[in-house]
């Protein structure tokens, strides 16, 4: 009898020691792709990372738009709404040119780019993929929406 009081009580001690050895505590699993909700997922990881670090240009773009194009400024401004309720990130790349730019959903983005050149503008919009090869030679503006 005592044998089994003795058994009991290890195995007991061990029950409540078994350790969890697949999920560690504060070590969210990471979220894999899948067709519905994979692009989402992503450009929300990516969207919440950028705006970390991102400054916008608002006073060159401001200078750039009420001067109407100053033909002396080698720069000139791209902008553009999401006019989704989803966020997205857009990216601007042409030349030596590349930058991402986190836009809220409702919000403008903008960016300064060097003028008479190609720019890729590219970006996944509530899981919809935007691409558009754009020769800017002046303040540029577009509208996205879903």
């Amino acid at each position: 009898m005592r044998k089994l009081l003795v058994l009991t009580g290890i195995s007991l001690i061990l029950v409540s020691c078994n350790a969890n050895y697949t999920g560690y505590p504060g070590r969210a699993s990471y979220p894999y792709p899948n067709r519905n909700t994979g692009s989402s997922v992503n450009t929300e990881r990516e969207y919440n990372e950028l705006l970390k670090t991102y400054k916008p240009e608002t006073a060159d773009v401001l200078n750039d738009l009420l001067n109407n194009d100053d033909p002396k400024n080698p720069r000139t401004s791209i902008s553009v709404e999401n006019k989704s309720p989803c966020n997205m990130v857009l990216t601007v790349s042409g030349g030596s040119f590349f930058k991402k730019i986190p836009i809220g959903a409702g919000k403008i983005g903008y960016t300064m780019v060097p003028k008479n050149q190609n720019y890729r503008l590219s970006g996944t919009l509530c899981n919809a993929t935007y691409q558009s090869t754009k020769f800017i030679t002046t303040s540029y503006s577009i509208k996205l929406s879903n």
